[in-house]
């Protein structure tokens, strides 16, 4: 049993993480678009984790930037 199996998919995207992600991605997007560029695909790792509400880089280290209730 994996000790981390909870943990995997649990929210750690906190509201301010999660704006900055949203406006972070759609920049990256705006800019692939303008500049006739498919890098700008990047812009929907940040987009698709703030939509998530979860980073998978933040679980090995249990970073979670949400509200502790």
């Amino acid at each position: 049993s994996n000790p981390y199996r909870s943990e995997i998919m649990k929210q750690n995207v906190g509201s301010a993480d999660r704006i900055f992600r949203m406006v972070l991605g759609l920049g990256i997007i705006t800019w692939g678009f303008i500049d006739q560029n498919w890098l700008g695909a990047i812009g929907l790792v940040p987009l698709a984790t703030a939509f998530m509400r979860w980073c998978p880089a933040y679980v090995p280290f249990g970073i979670s930037t949400c509200k502790t209730p």
